[in-house]
C-alpha cells in the first residue's frame, strides 16, 4: 500500500489533474473555532465567515485574505472541500469520494471483484487521504493567497496613484488643524509657498471648552495671513473641529471674506512628524505641530507632501499587512516615481525627498541638488545641474526632462521637452519664424506643422509629436482642478443619517467590492460595486477613484454596528429590511488599513419583485418542451 500510494502521489499528471479539478469545483469552507466566543469584538469581526463556503477558484481577493487572516489569528478553521457525489446528500460510510474516483480513473482501474481489488481500493483511498488531500489543499491555498495578494497590491498601488495625483489647491495660504480633545487642536499656518509661518494650540473641546477663545485666535490668524482655505485632519475629534471651522467661516462671511474647509486624511502625518526629515525641515517646532503643518501642505500639493512619507503608512489599501511586504514596497515605490515623473518637479522649490523620486536621482544626489541651491540660489537653467556634485551626464540625461524651472533663462526649461531635443525646437522656430515664447501655447500655429517634416536620424516622428504636444500645452499639470465637497448642514453623526438622504462626499478608499465614502459623520459609508452603475461593473475602480467627490443616497444605516450602505444610483429604492442578505465581505479586514477603522457597511438587501418572478415564470413555461 505504501509503495503504491507513494508512486501514485508522485505522478505529476495525476497531481495536476486533481489540482485543476479542485480549483474549478472545490469549495473554500470556513467555520468559527469552537472555543472562541463570538461576542468577543476581535472574534466578531469575522462573523461573516463563521459559516461560509464558496468555490475556491472564484473567491474574491478580500474574502480570501479575510479567511486567511482569521485562520492565522486562530479564530477560523479553513479547509478545502471536494464536491459531493450528490449535492446535499451525505456520502454513505465506505463510499469512495469523487477524488478517489478521479485517481482510479487516471489509473484505469475499477473494482471487478478480483482478489486484489479490495487492496487496490484501500491503496487509492490511502493515496488521497494521506498523501494528496493535504498537499493539494496546501497548494491551492497558496495559489489562492498569491492571487489575492497580487490583487490587493494592485488595489493599493492604484489607490495610491489616485491619492498622489489628487487635485492640488495650489498656491493658497492654508490653515491646518490637527484635531484633538484633551491635548487641544494643533494649528499651523503655511503661506502660498508651503512655508510654515505660524503655529499655536487652541482648546475648544473638553476639558477646557474654550470655544469662543479658540474662534478668536483662529480669526486673528485668518486676518493676519489672509487665509482662504482650512485643512482639517480626519482623526479623533475631527467632526467637532469641523464645527469649529464652520463657525469661523460664518464669522468670516459676515466680514465679507470667503473661506473653504476640507477634511484631509491624516494617515501617515504622525510618521512624518517624528521623522528625521521633519526635524530638519522644522527644527524648532514641536512634533505635534509638525503634523498640522503636514495636513495643511497636503491640501496645497498632495504629491509634494506625501512623497515624504513611506507609502505603506498612507494606508489606502486592503489587508496591506497580510501581503508580501517586499513586493508591496517595490510596487508602491514604482507608483510614487511614476506619479512624480508624470507631473514634473519644480527644481527651485522641491524638497530632497521629492527630488529623490525623479528618475535617475538618488537620495544622495537629491540632497546635493538642494545644497547647491542653498549655496548658489535658484537654478537659472537646466545646464547648471551639471555643476552639482555627483550629478554626471548620464544622470542628467535621465532626470532633466522631469525637472522644471519657472522664470529661468530658457522658456523651454519649464516644459517637459528634454534638453537634448532643443535642436528640434530650434528647427521649428526657424520654420515658423516665431520665437519660442510666441510658439508656446499657440495651438493654431503648432497644429499646422507635420511631425515628419522634422524627423532626423536621431529623432523619430513620435518624439517630434510629443515635442509639439508639449509646446502646445507647456508645463501642463495632468491633475484635475481643485474642488471642495459640501457636507450637508445638520449631518454630523451617523445618527443624523436617514434612508433616502442624498449627500455629497469624498471617496476615501476603493477596493474591488466597492468604495468607501467620507460623509463627514466619522464613519465611512460603503457603495457596493453593484450600487455604482446600472451597467455591470466587476471592479469599483471602473467607476470611482480615491479622492473623487461623489453624490450618494443612503440605502440603510445600522447605528449599532456602525455601518452605512450607500448607492450612487440616485433613483434607487431604499433597501428592504426583510430581504435576504449576503454580507460575506471584508468586514474582518479593514481595521487599521485606510478604509477601515472608520466604520463598516451593510450590503444592500436583494429585492424580490413579483413582476420579475411572473416574467421569469412565463419565460420558463415557453421552454417546457426543451430537454434538460
Amino acid at each position: 500500500r505504501d509503495i503504491l500510494s507513494e508512486r501514485w502521489a508522485e505522478d505529476p499528471v495525476l497531481v495536476q489533474k486533481l489540482r485543476e479539478w479542485l480549483w474549478a469545483e472545490g469549495l473554500l469552507r470556513s467555520k468559527k473555532v469552537e472555543s472562541k466566543n463570538e461576542n468577543d469584538p476581535e472574534v466578531a469581526k469575522f462573523r461573516d465567515y463563521f459559516d461560509y463556503d464558496e468555490p475556491i477558484g472564484r473567491v474574491p481577493s478580500h474574502r480570501a485574505l479575510a479567511v486567511f487572516r482569521g485562520r492565522a489569528l486562530e479564530v477560523l478553521e479553513a479547509k478545502l472541500v471536494q464536491p459531493e457525489l450528490q449535492p446535499g446528500v451525505a456520502p454513505e460510510p465506505g463510499q469512495p469520494s469523487l477524488a478517489e474516483g478521479k485517481i482510479a480513473l487516471h489509473l484505469g482501474w475499477s473494482h471487478a471483484k478480483r482478489a486484489s481489488d479490495d487492496l487496490i481500493r484501500k491503496c487509492v483511498a490511502w493515496t488521497w487521504r494521506v498523501k494528496l488531500s493535504l498537499s493539494t489543499e496546501r497548494d491551492l491555498f497558496s495559489r489562492l493567497r498569491e492571487d489575492a495578494e497580487k490583487v490587493a497590491i494592485k488595489v493599493f498601488g492604484d489607490n495610491l496613484r489616485d491619492l498622489l495625483l489628487a487635485a492640488p489647491a495650489g498656491q493658497r495660504a492654508v490653515l491646518g488643524l490637527d484635531p484633538g480633545i484633551r491635548t487641544g487642536v494643533k494649528v499651523a499656518v503655511v503661506d502660498h509657498t508651503g512655508k510654515l509661518v505660524d503655529t499655536t494650540t487652541v482648546y475648544p473641546h473638553e476639558p477646557r471648552r474654550d470655544w469662543d477663545g479658540s474662534l478668536a485666535v483662529l480669526a486673528r490668524l485668518v486676518e493676519k495671513h489672509q487665509i482662504n482655505l482650512i485643512a482639517i485632519g480626519n482623526g479623533t475629534a475631527s467632526r467637532e473641529t469641523d464645527k469649529l471651522a464652520a463657525d469661523l467661516i460664518r464669522i468670516a462671511e459676515k466680514a465679507g471674506k470667503k473661506i473653504d474647509k476640507v477634511v484631509v486624511s491624516e494617515a501617515g502625518a504622525s510618521v512624518y512628524s517624528a521623522s528625521e526629515f521633519a526635524a530638519l525641515e522644522m527644527p524648532d517646532v514641536d512634533v505635534s505641530l509638525r503634523g498640522a503643518a503636514s495636513i495643511a501642505r497636503r491640501l496645497q500639493d498632495p504629491l509634494a507632501e506625501l512623497v515624504k512619507i513611506d507609502p505603506k503608512s498612507i494606508g489606502v489599501g486592503q489587508y496591506q499587512h497580510d501581503v508580501n511586504q517586499s513586493e508591496l514596497a517595490r510596487q508602491l515605490d514604482a507608483v510614487v516615481e511614476d506619479c512624480v515623473n508624470s507631473v514634473g518637479v519644480d527644481l527651485n522649490t522641491a524638497s530632497a525627498p521629492l527630488l529623490s523620486r525623479v528618475s535617475g536621482l538618488s537620495g544622495t544626489v537629491a540632497k546635493s541638488v538642494v545644497r547647491w541651491r542653498d549655496a548658489n540660489g535658484s537654478f537659472r537653467n537646466r545646464k547648471q545641474l551639471m555643476d552639482v556634485a555627483g550629478l554626471g551626464a548620464k544622470t542628467f540625461e535621465q532626470a532633466a526632462g522631469f525637472l522644471r524651472i519657472r522664470g529661468g533663462d530658457n522658456p523651454l526649461d519649464m516644459t517637459g521637452v528634454h534638453p537634448e531635443t532643443y535642436p528640434v525646437v530650434e528647427q521649428i522656430i526657424a520654420t515658423t519664424g516665431k520665437p519660442v515664447d510666441q510658439l508656446m501655447g499657440r495651438g493654431d500655429v503648432l497644429k499646422g506643422l507635420k511631425a515628419e517634416r522634422f524627423v532626423s536620424e536621431k529623432f523619430g516622428a513620435l518624439t517630434i509629436s510629443d515635442i509639439l504636444g508639449e509646446l502646445e500645452k507647456p508645463g501642463r499639470d495632468p491633475r484635475p482642478d481643485f474642488v471642495v465637497a459640501r457636507f450637508n448642514e445638520g449631518v454630523e453623526d451617523i445618527k443624523d443619517l436617514r434612508e433616502g438622504m442624498t449627500l455629497e462626499g469624498t471617496v476615501s478608499n476603493v477596493a474591488q467590492f466597492g468604495a468607501f465614502v467620507d460623509l463627514g459623520v466619522h464613519q465611512d459609508g460603503l457603495v457596493h460595486v453593484s450600487q455604482m452603475s446600472y451597467k455591470f461593473i466587476e471592479d469599483a475602480r471602473e467607476a470611482v477613484k480615491t479622492g473623487q467627490i461623489v453624490k450618494v443616497k443612503v440605502l440603510e444605516v445600522d447605528v449599532e454596528r456602525k455601518r452605512i450602505s450607500l448607492t450612487m444610483k440616485l433613483d434607487a429604492a431604499p433597501a428592504r429590511r426583510d430581504g435576504p442578505r449576503d454580507n460575506r465581505f471584508e468586514s474582518a479586514g479593514r481595521g487599521h488599513q485606510g478604509a477601515g477603522g472608520r466604520g463598516g457597511y451593510t450590503q444592500p438587501a436583494r429585492t424580490n419583485q413579483p413582476a420579475q418572478q411572473n416574467a421569469m415564470a412565463s419565460a420558463f413555461a415557453k421552454l417546457q418542451g426543451l430537454k434538460k
